[in-house]
């Protein structure tokens, strides 16, 4: 068990972050760096003052530009749009690791009958135009989608992006264009088998990768679990409980705070030095 201070967990978790002391992540490198550390960076499309992915990593990575970011996930195919906690930016080689994700979709979903009735003709027309948005489908027809009633045009490119048969070629501001997937994604990724034995083996995978987002969680429920799958507190308890046994995760005490917290066992080196080092250069 490890103990820190309240600001020793703070300058843990900034130092995690790369939001204090010496840079460390710079230029692309730095963007897959990062991203990887924190398993993806959520989209929205909001712009104040830059989008929130833009955001995010222009206060963490040396170098960065919108420009960057825009080469990396459409013309570089390094990173790709797809949902974890909610509509991400995450690395492509991740792409096997959520099949169970994409088969979901392909045996259930709203609208699946309409859906798969025109699903070859819209394959079609994106295999012969390159990619397509929702406004290049004469599908005007109305169904009931997750938030609202919409085009029957938007609602079968966003189920067959879900399935992976699809991925988001470009965006126009809000406006997503999308190509077939075996067209951008290595075919080594899109053929890889579901790398997981069974759903525990599937739901450590997700807790790793979200401890490893924030830096350090407790287990209890939170926003942090969000989008994982029947994963109620037995289940956590069971992921917690094979993660402490495999020495993959570290309990942590903090400074006024009664629940354990847990880090990765890969950042112990990272604890050890907010533990021998009180300054660190200001950001």
């Amino acid at each position: 068990m490890i103990v820190l201070t309240n600001m020793q967990a703070r300058h843990f978790i900034l130092l995690k972050q790369g939001l204090l002391g010496e840079d460390k992540f710079e230029g692309k490198a730095g963007v897959l760096s990062f991203v990887n550390q924190a398993g993806c960076v959520q989209f929205d499309p909001i712009d104040v003052c830059g989008k929130n992915p833009e955001l995010v990593l222009q206060s963490r990575v040396k170098g960065f530009t919108k420009e960057l970011l825009h080469e990396m996930l459409y013309k570089d195919r390094t990173l790709v749009d797809y949902f974890d906690k909610c509509l991400a930016i995450m690395d492509v080689r991740d792409w096997p690791y959520f099949e169970r994700i994409r088969e979901r979709y392909r045996q259930s979903g709203r609208e699946r009958v309409a859906i798969d009735e025109i699903e070859h003709r819209i394959m079609s027309i994106i295999e012969e135009k390159g990619y397509v948005s929702s406004k290049d489908l004469d599908m005007k027809e109305k169904v009931d989608w997750y938030w609202s009633k919409t085009n029957l045009s938007r609602a079968a490119l966003e189920s067959l992006y879900f399935r992976g048969e699809l991925i988001i070629h470009h965006k126009k501001g809000a406006i997503k264009h999308y190509a077939l997937a075996r067209n951008h994604v290595a075919s080594h990724l899109l053929s890889a088998e579901e790398p997981f034995l069974n759903a525990l083996e599937y739901a450590k995978w997700r807790v790793l990768r979200r401890i490893s987002a924030v830096g350090l969680l407790w287990n209890k429920a939170s926003d942090a679990w969000i989008y994982i799958q029947d994963f109620k507190a037995k289940d956590r308890e069971a992921v917690f409980s094979a993660l402490l046994e495999e020495a993959l995760i570290v309990p942590v005490l903090v400074e006024g705070l009664k629940e354990t917290l847990y880090c990765l066992k890969s950042d112990q080196a990272l604890l050890e030095r907010v533990l021998d080092q009180e300054e660190f250069k200001a950001r």
